[in-house]
């Protein structure tokens, strides 16, 4: 009698499952409950394995410890010696000095106009794409969030659209340009913005996630002005609202940890006077080598999370200098912080890799294959849904098949081109490989 009581509930059970599932398959239904579907497996997954707690640990990172002393001395600042004066040449007129040009004090507020506020909200992770058309907006690009979305996400819950994707779009699609740099600074974005250039800022915040808890995770807004008396700037932000303040200090330390990354976008007839408030960092080797000293005096002047994205940076300015044994060693120390901090994910920045992917460099090109692997599945794995990270797919890929794993490899870039149609590295590789996509 239990038996058959057993048996009976069993296939009444499945029954109700089968059933269940043809219904959540039918559109009326699929499309109301979704979405509260997905946020119940997030909530899930983020209760049986807390992306918090997951540790980045390079495998030959207790190898390079050996000499973190000895980069950490040499990454000490030190003052330059005075030179001494060269006498000038008896008889020789010399040339009357330029007397020294004293800057325009900058106003005490400036509020740009003519941006069209976009918000994110409605579609998938779209933040990049609304603050883009922001910016553009401004310069009377026609265009909204949907245009530049159909470009820079191909695949719609792509997580991250990278800096150089949104230059990309521009120089490529409208008549304006975009330029790229890092290490800025506010008396830098007050300058552009009090002669007329909005800057769109690449930036951490920590704000309530789909699983419902508040965590890190990386953002753009469109700082539009600022007000001095109040210390704040003025952004159009697409997940808050229009002209969002931001005070100083909290903007300062969320744009630390994309280091100090920016994109600014100008008619090409302006070129010169981007230039001129540039400066020195209108080289990208220039700025690539500011950014890394800044980094430097950084490490020596901060503590934990804020001290982890310090190292962060050094490692990313000097992969981008091509000195790829300097950034493994870098992002070693960067990893190393990392697991010291309280696994609380309202600290540890545990989405790093989704959107910055200069550890991948470094290590692949010192030979690291495994790091790259590990570090790359470790990333894939800290999504709590889909995990359409195209680049760490990619770079897992390259890994295998450095290391022979040839099936392996064409298995990632293939994955990695689900998550981005026509994403050219992935096209690249698997031609390389004579497989089709």
């Amino acid at each position: 009698m239990q038996t058959q009581r057993l048996l009976k509930f069993s296939v009444s059970l499945f029954t109700l499952l089968v059933l269940g599932g043809v219904l959540y398959q039918l559109p009326p239904i699929h499309d109301r409950i979704a979405w509260r579907v997905h946020e119940a497996t997030v909530l899930l997954k983020g209760i049986l394995a807390p992306p918090e707690k997951i540790a980045f640990v390079p495998a030959q990172q207790q190898i390079e410890a050996i000499v973190s002393a000895t980069l950490r001395a040499a990454l000490t600042p030190t003052p330059s010696p005075t030179p001494t004066p060269t006498p000038p040449i008896p008889d020789t007129p010399q040339p009357t000095a330029t007397p020294t040009l004293t800057p325009t004090p900058l106003p005490q507020r400036v509020a740009l106009s003519g941006v069209r506020y976009m918000d994110q909200h409605g579609l998938w992770n779209y933040c990049a794409p609304a603050n883009l058309a922001m910016a553009l907006s401004f310069w009377g690009w026609p265009g909204d969030r949907l245009d530049a979305g159909k470009w820079l996400k191909p695949y719609s819950k792509d997580k991250n659209v990278m800096p150089y994707e949104m230059a990309a779009f521009v120089n490529e699609t409208t008549d304006l340009k975009a330029i790229v740099r890092v290490g800025g600074n506010l008396d830098l974005v007050k300058a552009l913005v009090a002669n007329g250039f909005p800057v769109l800022a690449e930036k951490g915040t920590w704000i309530r996630d789909i699983s419902g808890v508040v965590s890190w995770m990386g953002h753009y807004s469109v700082i539009t002005g600022y007000d001095e008396l109040a210390q704040q700037l003025i952004t159009q932000d697409s997940y808050f609202s229009p002209d969002y303040p931001v005070h100083y200090d909290q903007f300062v330390r969320e744009w630390r940890s994309f280091n100090y990354t920016y994109i600014l976008i100008y008619p090409p007839e302006r070129e010169s006077e981007i230039q001129t408030l540039l400066g020195p960092d209108w080289d990208q080797t220039t700025n690539s080598l500011n950014a890394a000293q800044l980094a430097s005096n950084e490490i020596f002047a901060l503590e934990g999370v804020d001290q982890f994205f310090a190292w962060f940076n050094r490692g990313t300015n000097l992969k981008d200098l091509q000195d790829y044994g300097g950034a493994a060693l870098a992002y070693d120390e960067a990893f190393a912080l990392y697991n010291t901090l309280p696994e609380d994910r309202s600290v540890r920045p545990y989405r790093i890799l989704w959107y910055q992917t200069g550890p991948y460099f470094a290590y692949f090109y010192v030979g690291r294959y495994y790091d790259v692997l590990n570090l790359a599945t470790t990333a894939i794995n800290a999504a709590l849904d889909e995990p359409a990270i195209e680049e760490s797919f990619y770079w897992r890929g390259m890994a295998k098949k450095a290391l022979g794993d040839t099936s392996g490899a064409i298995a990632d870039f293939k994955l990695a081109l689900k998550y981005h149609p026509e994403f050219e590295p992935a096209l690249y590789q698997l031609n390389e490989l004579g497989v089709s996509p």
